[in-house]
């Protein structure tokens, strides 16, 4: 069967950016797994050399890598819509945003990044994305291990139901910081006039942390039944 030009060429072109996204992906891995060793790296470094007193400026000495990733990270979303990536978009989403608006918020007020509590959020960050990464990668390789596989759905999920408990303590750390200085100073005017009280938002927002993570449990919990469930199969198959 004699195939014309365009159908050869065609079937390169498609097998140039399948490499490229696969190579992409990896690349985008491979860095976020990178940067959150660092951090994690030199939290520990920096805890083990100067003890108690590393806590207050940890975030000084890894925000902007932490900024950085935090950042990149909502470049997954995109790879889940675009098909790169095989996993659940509202889940990630939610993820992505509540670690980003929670960093925002802590960049804006430089009293609160020498907190324990900030401390321990980052700690916990990059837990659950040195958890997820190397998964990502082993995926990406088409190497799969049940090891990771059991890590990254079923170790990750308390693990991130705890991280958000810290989330939410550390956005009352943010309310009582903000709260006697929404006192003593003129509220924040926007554009119409109307008055922003930031406490008021901060209470709003807890809310609609513990509904999303609630959410994000709940499809976490049917993507580990579903992933769980083919690797089953996978293994039945291959014992035939």
């Amino acid at each position: 069967m004699i195939r014309c030009p365009s159908y050869l060429q065609q079937k390169e072109t498609f097998e140039r950016m399948l490499s490229f996204r696969l190579a992409y992906i990896f690349s985008y891995n491979l860095f976020q797994f990178c940067g959150h060793t660092w951090i994690l790296a030199n939290t520990i470094a920096r805890y083990f050399t100067f003890g108690k007193d590393a806590l207050a400026d940890t975030f000084y000495s890894v925000g902007f890598v932490m900024s950085l990733c935090q950042l990149l990270s909502i470049l997954e979303l995109f790879h889940i819509a675009d098909g790169i990536e095989k996993a659940r978009l509202l889940p990630r989403f939610v993820q992505v945003m509540e670690k980003n608006i929670l960093l925002i918020m802590v960049i804006l007020l430089e009293e609160i990044q020498s907190k324990p509590v900030v401390c321990a959020q980052l700690f916990l960050w990059n837990i659950l994305d040195l958890l997820r990464y190397p998964h990502e990668l082993l995926c990406v390789m088409d190497t799969p291990s049940i090891a990771m596989l059991w890590i990254r759905y079923t170790l990750w999920i308390p693990l991130y139901i705890l991280t958000v408990a810290i989330e939410g303590f550390t956005i009352y750390q943010v309310l009582l910081h903000v709260e006697p200085t929404a006192t003593n100073s003129s509220p924040l005017k926007s554009i119409r006039s109307t008055q922003i009280h930031l406490p008021f938002l901060l209470m709003v927002y807890l809310p609609f942390l513990a509904l999303g993570a609630t959410v994000t449990v709940w499809q976490l919990l049917k993507e580990r039944h579903h992933q769980l469930g083919k690797w089953n199969k996978k293994m039945k198959m291959k014992m035939k």
